[in-house]
């Protein structure tokens, strides 16, 4: 026996006994990334934990060979959102994530942990459902963001300052999805299209996506954090274009309102989110909401009143400037009151 072959029957025998002990267990096909190459051995160590981000819908997508491991339910990746798989500070970074949990969430109403947290990316960014709270992936994304902070503690200041523009600050307005329609055509579709439906990685749309879709099926869906105007203004402001972030405070403002306009995936049992109505945010776009809102033939969706809100409310998720109609809630230490003005 060749030297050659003599090491290809020691690795198969390295293998199968890792396999046959428990220790590691395939979970993706060599055929969707087109080399045997790409095959990973998914053990729960940070470094799968960052290539799952990286390529969620490879790995997690609608798209995977294993019926089993199919829990994100369009195409985005993770890491669409958090740039370079988090190791980027400024917004949306995950250096400092793991220093936050446990930590109180008012959409959930009670204390939430990281592995919590994960899930709720995975039913609201990702459309999709939620892992088990002790499989693999969870285990190994939680891994790598929690080595992503002790990483984090060890960085310079020079380092860890993020280079970003000056932080988004919302225009004294509501926001304006005809402008943003214009913004969106000189900033946005040279790489998330004209529809707004990304620009694919390749011909096989189960690698994903390049730059992604911003709407339609493989987007977030409308529970997400990033289908709130000041959210996603918030994020557009300090990253994008990407590379050379320079929207001003309104163009921000005025293309998120025209990105969070467009049709998405909905999802089920919102109502149920922000048990205490008075800690929903101010832009928070589906109900039931503790103000209630003008009606009018021409006025019948929350989406036509993006941006009714002012910059003094948003701190407390409260809000105001509706006009003859506005509702101010005023908090107090242990009570809620409402003046109608």
């Amino acid at each position: 026996m060749s030297n050659q072959n003599v090491t290809g029957f020691m690795l198969v025998l390295g293998i199968c006994a890792l396999v046959g002990a428990g220790l590691v267990v395939f979970n993706k096909d060599a055929s969707l990334k087109g080399s045997a190459e790409d095959a990973v051995i998914a053990e729960a160590t940070a470094e799968y934990g960052q290539r799952l981000l990286r390529e969620t819908t490879v790995y997690l997508g609608p798209d995977q060979p294993n019926p089993a491991m199919r829990f994100s339910g369009n195409r985005l990746d993770c890491a669409s959102c958090h740039l370079d798989t988090g190791t980027e500070p400024g917004t949306l970074s995950l250096l400092e994530t793991s220093t936050k949990y446990p930590r109180f969430s008012g959409r959930d109403g009670g204390e939430r942990d990281l592995r919590d947290r994960i899930n709720g990316c995975m039913q609201r960014s990702m459309n999709g459902k939620p892992l088990d709270r002790d499989s693999v992936e969870m285990i190994a994304m939680e891994k790598y963001i929690v080595e992503l902070g002790q990483q984090f503690a060890m960085m310079s200041e020079v380092k860890i300052e993020a280079d970003e523009p000056p932080l988004f600050e919302e225009p004294d307005r509501r926001a304006n999805s005809e402008a943003g329609l214009l913004v969106y055509r000189e900033k946005c579709q040279v790489c998330h299209g004209i529809d707004g439906m990304g620009l694919k990685e390749s011909s096989d749309i189960a690698r994903g996506y390049l730059f992604p879709p911003l709407w339609g099926p493989d987007s977030y869906n409308n529970g997400a954090g990033m289908n709130r105007v000041l959210t996603a203004a918030r994020f557009i402001k300090a990253r994008m274009p990407l590379g050379q972030p320079d929207l001003s405070d309104d163009e921000a403002y005025d293309v998120s309102a025209y990105i969070n306009s467009q049709p998405r995936p909905e999802k089920s049992n919102l109502e149920v989110d922000y048990p205490e109505l008075f800690r929903k945010p101010v832009d928070s776009p589906y109900p039931p909401m503790l103000i209630p809102f003008p009606r009018s033939s021409t006025n019948t969706d929350l989406s036509s009143l993006s941006g009714i809100f002012t910059p003094a409310s948003n701190s407390r998720g409260l809000l105001s400037n509706l006009g003859e109609f506005a509702v101010i809630s005023i908090l107090c230490n242990s009570c809620c009151k409402e003046i109608t003005t």
